[in-house]
């Protein structure tokens, strides 16, 4: 087949392009409330996700099938599989494409036409086997409102490029959860991480290459944005060498996927995610602590974030387990659980990044404190991040971004050649509360510029050359010894350890500025009462005043 050059045709922009919000809000609730009648939150949730995913598959498929349409002359086959694959878009047989479910969408059959090509593709792509939902035959579901859903959801586009480049699918769920769990009487717990902060947790710690894992994985973030960092850096980096510049196998290659989920729901969600993006993984669905399925892992990176302030976790049956090395976790509360879980599995030289509630960086309750005393006093804590509020979509708990190093002499992690800092005894604190820009009225995402501040300091102080050389700046970040750190109660609150912000003086002379301000104010008193005034007079007029 004779070479071809990519289509450049763009689709139309979606209506947001920020990484907090999709836009698609009222749109999405509409398909649950499309449901609704027929059947409760628990269970709708599973049709709804199920036709979203189809929708996606479809959406990257017709985008591809479109541009293979206009390349026809140049050797392009439209209905070759392999014209697919080798993309990473799945190949959707005729019988089980989105334009034959919409046209039937109004039929009493949807149901089992909607099995049937589930089961298609199932049947023509292994990786989604035992993945997709296939019961919408079942007569418990109202056909007429499962076709007001098709409808609704054939004007939304989830699996186009732009759509796939900003996670979509992913934070459709994000969504959803919210919105489910508020239904169904319980909140928080189960939620997708904002882009930006696992694009911060990824920049900070580089996963270039080794075994990377997540013990409660939601829909695969960690993992999508640790191969895109990968991508990213491919020719840029000159740590990661092994293989020559321009010499680098794909990122998929470089790193070993691991991660857990106990939602089965979002575990097939994250075997969804990875396969669109032709990501190999071991996925696997179970409770992390009660049936740890990779029990004598040691990764290179470990990127989490837990449920938080997570109660009933069946912590009394664990009284006695090996992980707790620092201490046995509350009762009714597993932040410390999560803690020790993934200092556990972490290998010699290996980095952690994981998001916690803030409450983990000063609560002293049923013996928190004592747990975060013995891992700070065992030299594991490297940084500790204070985040901005209304990052999250479905919490409004604060949050922290957690940094602990198995080895902090200087040693490389894996995948780098050149060695670091020797930061033993030390843990640098940086304040980001006041980072971030407001892209709707409820919700904040982190800049490019956010992250990479944030991300180069951290590499400065470690060490990187290419980083630069670190300095404190008030207000912002401080490196600070364990000796302060127990001055402090062992409490890791960046916000302790950073001080205030200096403010630039305008080198106005004090007398000048206080007479300045003075006569300002006078006027604004003056203006205060013609105004108090004119407001009594128009009264009277009305015969309101006295």
């Amino acid at each position: 087949m004779s070479p071809r050059k990519a289509n450049s045709s763009k689709k139309v922009a979606s209506p947001t392009s920020n990484g907090a919000t999709v836009g698609y809000e009222a749109e999405l609730w509409r398909m649950a409330d499309a449901l609704r009648g027929s059947m409760d939150a628990a269970e709708y949730k599973h049709v709804v996700l199920g036709l979203i995913f189809l929708k996606y598959i479809s959406d990257a498929f017709e985008e591809r099938f479109n541009q293979l349409q206009e390349q026809v002359a140049e050797g392009a086959d439209p209905e070759d599989p392999d014209e697919y694959r080798s993309v990473n878009v799945f190949w959707v047989p005729k019988e089980a494409r989105w334009q034959r479910i919409q046209e039937n969408a109004r039929r009493p059959e949807i149901g089992q036409i909607l099995d049937e090509a589930m089961e298609q593709i199932e049947k023509e792509n292994p990786t989604l086997r035992g993945v997709l939902t296939k019961d919408y035959a079942r007569p418990s579901l109202d056909k007429q409102r499962l076709g007001q859903l098709i409808d609704l959801v054939n004007n939304i586009k989830v699996g186009d490029k732009e759509a796939r480049s900003k996670d979509v699918l992913g934070r459709v769920y994000e969504y959803f959860l919210g919105r489910f769990a508020s239904a169904e009487g319980k909140k928080g717990g189960e939620f997708y991480t904002p882009r930006c902060v696992v694009r911060l947790l990824v920049e900070m710690i580089e996963p270039f290459k080794g075994r990377v894992y997540d013990p409660c994985c939601g829909s695969s973030g960690m993992f999508v944005q640790s191969v895109e960092f990968i991508d990213a850096h491919a020719t840029s980096n000159g740590n990661n060498n092994e293989y020559g510049a321009g010499n680098r196998p794909p990122a998929r290659f470089q790193i070993s996927i691991y991660g857990q989920e106990l939602n089965y729901t979002t575990w097939r969600l994250a075997k969804m995610n990875l396969a669109i993006r032709g990501i190999d993984g071991k996925i696997e669905q179970g409770d992390t602590f009660h049936n740890d399925r990779f029990p004598d892992l040691k990764a290179d990176f470990i990127l989490a974030n837990p449920p938080f302030n997570m109660k009933e976790w069946g912590g009394e049956r664990l009284r006695q387990d090996k992980r707790w090395k620092y201490g046995v976790p509350p009762l009714r509360n597993a932040n410390f659980a999560w803690v020790q879980h993934i200092i556990y599995h972490l290998a010699p030289t290996g980095l952690a990044g994981y998001v916690l509630a803030n409450g983990s960086m000063s609560s002293n309750q049923s013996g928190e404190g004592e747990i975060r005393k013995a891992i700070i006093e065992d030299d594991l804590v490297d940084c500790m991040i204070a985040l901005p509020g209304q990052l999250f979509y479905s919490t409004q708990i604060p949050a922290c971004l957690w940094f602990l190093s198995r080895d902090k002499s200087g040693r490389p992690p894996a995948g780098q050649t050149k060695s670091l800092r020797d930061r033993r005894g030390y843990i640098l604190f940086i304040v980001a509360r006041k980072m971030g820009t407001m892209v709707d009225r409820v919700h904040r995402e982190l800049t490019n510029e956010d992250i990479q501040k944030i991300a180069r300091t951290y590499h400065a102080w470690r060490g990187e050359a290419e980083a630069g050389d670190y300095q404190d700046i008030p207000g912002f970040c401080k490196s600070a010894t364990i000796e302060e750190v127990r001055h402090q109660g062992h409490v890791l609150t960046p916000g302790r350890y950073v001080g205030a912000e200096i403010k630039e003086d305008d080198d106005e002379p004090f007398e000048e500025k206080m007479a300045r301000l003075t006569a300002q104010l006078e006027e604004q008193f003056q203006e205060s009462a013609r105004l108090e005034a004119e407001i009594k007079k128009n009264l009277q007029e009305l015969g309101y005043g006295k």
